[in-house]
Order: structure tokens, then C-alpha cells, then sequence
């Protein structure tokens, strides 16, 4: 229904934010967005933009969201605004940030954190600082000249331990070599009666030699055992005060946990601790409750509006091992807010759940080549590899269902359910084994085609950049040198047209979302791939197409190349 403009009515309450420019000729949202996968509604674009000219232009905070090319120090900001309808039938919004902002939880315009912890007469400070002053009395005890005494000398003595018994050994060795070139030569020189009385010897000289190496090591056991005490006595009040630090700060969470309590629409209430105790992490990851959507939706349940739809977009700087570009917009996160979202929401009318739709169900599959032992497809933009969490239809389960006699796991490697290209699959189980043989060795040698969306300077490159799951977002992949697994792309430029590139990417790994992270990333392309609805923005279809690969054939080994040119 059409909207009525309420920019000259007083605001219930000082979060509630009328718009600034005329509403009417704008429909209110039939359904509430689905917040994990959305197209934001024409009044959310229009209530971030004036949130965005706020940010913009105001002046009663500080906070460096390295636009300004200020990028030391500067942390980009994920913001979100909720449409909503107050008691009195007003259309507005309400405006929220993730986290802290401009080092504060509370900042005129924006609703409040669902629980602060950073609350002066809170118990969480009070908690925070029993346990600071635990900790630095357990660095006081570390520091302890006594203790480090009895470290060091602990280490000393366990060293030497090692070197004496380690040189006892190598005498063992020699002296048994000695004693093995005396016996080959008394064979021949010495009578039998004096043969055997000098092996008798021999064997007692061997023998002598085990039970001093055993008496050596039973010695400085007993050396290390006496330093050990000692510094276990020493240690002990340090293990107690670890142990009484761990024990509080366990406390503390649960009680935080407990502290956020979390409304629905039916005005039913779950703490964070009951929301997550049913998924599989059991325990909520850090910052839990403290994104934009779940303040949104609390303050709005609190004040009695009622929630039309969302969206949250990003501003500033992105950070360095995750894809967020200034502007853009993003779907809530996986990991800390669907639980949290699941609860709020229930009873709440969503739009359709995309993830539930098989976008490839009227699309079929070229077979390029087929024998005995395996086939080359083409497999479209939006057919899942393998059968997912919410949809089975698949390459696997189409194949398995028109070769019912093939053997093996089929599928040699896989491609993105938005990517399309060649797939190759394994007939048999040799076929399979040989051919995952050679994706190993990395003999295979594939190319990609792919549109981005911004022009590139340079016509060639190779991107390294390694990549691990976001375990708070799967199936997001983000750029770390820490934990991530070595990924490498080479890079060509084909053309540039009308504000595009075209591309060829030739993969030498073959980690996940390899291609459209290295393409996104600012320490990559920085151009994502068109229609990437990850890493970019969405479209009809992701731009990447798997068009050439080349490898030896598992049971002739006769080298094999295919192409399929990428319809766009």
C-alpha cells in the first residue's frame, strides 16, 4: 500500500528517524526481508542514504573509517537500518552499527547495544577487573627472580641430562663395534675354549655397559625429580591463581551470555546462551549479539514497532583479510547472527528463502566426451557439483542416476554451484584414483574465463594470496597468513569494454572461492567477478566459466584438451 509521509510528525522516541524526503509514492515491503540473502527494499536504500549523509557530515564524534586514505589505525563499520512502523502507524527507521563505534556503545541516532557490557556500574568491568589484577599478579610471580632461577636451572639440568646419556650411547656404539671386530678376528686366531671364554667377556663388557646407561638415566631422573620439585613449589601458587583466573572469567562469560536476552515478535525472550547451546559450537563466538541487526530488531520489539524490512551495507575501509567494499551491502552473517536472527524472527513472515530454490532445476548438462571410463561435461551456472545442505539435485546424482553401473565416487573435482565450465567425471574407480592423481600432482592444467567489474591497468599477474573459511560466515573465504592454505592464480587480460574486463585466470591451486577472492580483494584485482553475489554484487549469473582443461587420459594416458567458450 502506498506510504503516507510523516516527516512533520514528533518522533516517539529519540531512535525512531522519520524520513527526510517524501515516502509517498513508495510501497511498504509485503514480507519482512529474509536477512541472509536480499535485494534491499527501494525505502532501506532510502533510509541508508540519509543514514549515509549523516555519516557523512556530522560532527559530534570521531571515528578514522580510512576514507580519507587515513588507513593506519582506520576500521570500517558494518551499519544496518530497520524499516519500521511505530505505535502511532508512523513509517521510519532505525539506524544501528556493529560493535563499538567512535569508542562508545551509545551514539545519538542509533539504538543502543542489546546489553552493555562496558557499562561503568555494570558487574562486567568489575569482573574484568578482578581477572586483570589476577593476571598481573600471576605476571608478578613469572617474573619472580627465584622462579626464573629455578626455570633456568631446571632446563640446564635436563639439558645435560640429554648429552651425558646421549654421549654414553655413542660410547656404547663404538665400544660394540670394537668388540665386533674382535670376536670376527679370534674366530680365526683363538681355539674354541678361548674363543667362547672371550665371548663370554665381550658379552659381559655389553652387558656392564647397558646397566650403566640404565643406572645413568635412573641418576639424573632422580637430579631432574629434586630441581623439579623445587620449581613445582615455586610454580604451585601460580597454577592456583591460573586456575581461580580461568574459573572467573568462565563465570563472567556465562553471565554475560545469561545477560543477553533477546525478544521476538511474540514477545518471548532467549538468552544468548539458550539461542546457541542448540548448535553445533554450542557456545556463542565472541562478539555474539553485538551486530546491527539483532540491536535493530531488539529495540523495535522493546518499543513496540513493528519490523517491515532491513538491510546493512558497509562504510569505510575493508579489512585486510575480508572482501567489504564501502556502500555495498551485505546479508547478516552465519556464524553469530542466524541463531540469534532465528529466534527473533519466528513468527515473522519472511520473503522465500532463496537457498531453498534449485536455480539449475530446468537446466541440463553437455556431455562434451564419454567413454568407458569417464566423461567431460559442461555443467551450467547454478547445478550444484555434489548435493547440498538444502538442495540434492547434482552433477552426482544426475550422473549416478543415468550411469547406474558406474563404480566410485564419480566426482574428480568440483566447480562453484554459480560457476559453469568443464567437469571432468570418473566412471570407474581407477578412472577416479588416476585422475585425482594428477589434480594432485597439479598436471592438470585448467583456465577460467571471467567478466570483472572495473577496468584493470596491468594485462597480466599472479595473485598469491593464502585463503581459509570465515568460521563465522562459511562458505565466505578470507585472506589469511596465519592459518590460511597457499593459493595461487596467474592472470591475463583478453579485453576492456564499456567499464569491463575479461580475463583468463589459470589456477595453480585449487582452494575454494580461489578465484573470486583473488579477483575481489583489494590486495588482489580488487575488481570482483560480475554477478558475484559474495564478494561483489549480484547479477543474472556469476561472469566465471571454467573453458579449458587438459590432462592425460586415465587408462590411455594420450593427453586430452577441451574447450567450451563461456557465453558471455
Amino acid at each position: 500500500m502506498p506510504v503516507n509521509n510523516q516527516t512533520d510528525n514528533i518522533l516517539v522516541d529519540d531512535c525512531f528517524n522519520s524520513f527526510n524526503a517524501s515516502i509517498s509514492t513508495y510501497n511498504l515491503p509485503e514480507k519482512f526481508t529474509f536477512p541472509f540473502y536480499y535485494q534491499p527494499h527501494p525505502l532501506c536504500l532510502q533510509a541508508a542514504k540519509e543514514l549515509q549523509l549523516h555519516l557523512s557530515t556530522q560532527t559530534d564524534w570521531i571515528h578514522n573509517f580510512g576514507l580519507n586514505n587515513e588507513n593506519e589505525g582506520a576500521i570500517g563499520k558494518m551499519f544496518g537500518v530497520l524499516l519500521v512502523q511505530n505505535k502511532d502507524h508512523e513509517i521510519g527507521y532505525l539506524a544501528a552499527f556493529s560493535g563499538k563505534l567512535a569508542d562508545s556503545n551509545h551514539l545519538d541516532k542509533f539504538v543502543p547495544p542489546v546489553f552493555d557490557v562496558f557499562d561503568e556500574a555494570g558487574f562486567y568491568l568489575q569482573g574484568q577487573t578482578q581477572i586483570n589484577q589476577l593476571t598481573a599478579d600471576i605476571k608478578a610471580l613469572e617474573n619472580n627472580p627465584q622462579f626464573l632461577a629455578s626455570a633456568v636451572n631446571l632446563n640446564k639440568i635436563i639439558k645435560t641430562a640429554e648429552e651425558d646419556i646421549d654421549e654414553q650411547r655413542h660410547l656404547m656404539i663404538e665400544k660394540k663395534k670394537q668388540r665386533k671386530i674382535k670376536r670376527m678376528a679370534a674366530e680365526t686366531a683363538l681355539n674354541k675354549v678361548d674363543f667362547e671364554t672371550l665371548k663370554q667377556t665381550l658379552s659381559k663388557q655389553s652387558i656392564d655397559e647397558k646397566n650403566w646407561l640404565k643406572d645413568l638415566k635412573i641418576y639424573w631422573q632422580q637430579k631432574i625429580e629434586l630441581v623439579s620439585q623445587k620449581h613445582r613449589q615455586l610454580n604451585s601458587e601460580i597454577l592456583v591463581l591460573k586456575d581461580k583466573r580461568k574459573s572467573q572469567s568462565s563465570e563472567l562469560q556465562k553471565k554475560i551470555f545469561n545477560q543477553y536476552q533477546f525478544l521476538n515478535s511474540n514477545k518471548q525472550s532467549k538468552s544468548l546462551f539458550d539461542i546457541f547451546c542448540s548448535t553445533p559450537q554450542k557456545t556463542p563466538p565472541a562478539a555474539a549479539g553485538e551486530c546491527a541487526a539483532p540491536k535493530l530488531l531488539q529495540y523495535a520489539f522493546i518499543h513496540q514497532m513493528k519490523p517491515l524490512a532491513m538491510a546493512e551495507f558497509w562504510w569505510g575501509a575493508s579489512p585486510k583479510s575480508e572482501i567489504r567494499k564501502h556502500r555495498h551491502y551485505y546479508p547478516a552473517c552465519q556464524g553469530k547472527c542466524k541463531p540469534i536472527l532465528s529466534h527473533m524472527l519466528d513468527g515473522i513472515e519472511m520473503d522465500d528463502n532463496p537457498f531453498l530454490h534449485n536455480p539449475a532445476e530446468a537446466r541440463s548438462f553437455d556431455i562434451i566426451y564419454e567413454d568407458k571410463a569417464m566423461l567431460v561435461i559442461n555443467k551450467p551456472a547454478g547445478l550444484l557439483s555434489v548435493p547440498g545442505k538444502n538442495i540434492e539435485d547434482s552433477v552426482y546424482l544426475r550422473i549416478k542416476n543415468t550411469y547406474p553401473n558406474a563404480t566410485g565416487p564419480l566426482i574428480v573435482h568440483r566447480l562453484d554451484m554459480a560457476t559453469s565450465g568443464l567437469l571432468l567425471i570418473a566412471l570407474t574407480k581407477d578412472s577416479h584414483k588416476n585422475l585425482q592423481k594428477q589434480f594432485t600432482k597439479r598436471t592438470i592444467k585448467k583456465r577460467y574465463c571471467a567478466l570483472l567489474d572495473g577496468i584493470l591497468l596491468e594485462d597480466e599477474g599472479i595473485i598469491d594470496l593464502p585463503l581459509r573459511v570465515d568460521l563465522d560466515d562459511r562458505p565466505r573465504q578470507l585472506v589469511c597468513y596465519k592459518y590460511g592454505k597457499p593459493a595461487k592464480t596467474q592472470w591475463q587480460v583478453i579485453q576492456r569494454n564499456d567499464g569491463k574486463t575479461k580475463v583468463y585466470f589459470h589456477p595453480v591451486t585449487g582452494r575454494t572461492h580461489q578465484l573470486r577472492v583473488h579477483a575481489a580483494h583489494s590486495l588482489g584485482l580488487n575488481t570482483p567477478i560480475i554477478g558475484d553475489d559474495l564478494y561483489g554484487d549480484n547479477a543474472d549469473r556469476l561472469y566465471l566459466h571454467a573453458e579449458k582443461i587438459e590432462f592425460k587420459h586415465p587408462i590411455s594416458n594420450e593427453l586430452m584438451s577441451f574447450r567450451v567458450n563461456a557465453e558471455f
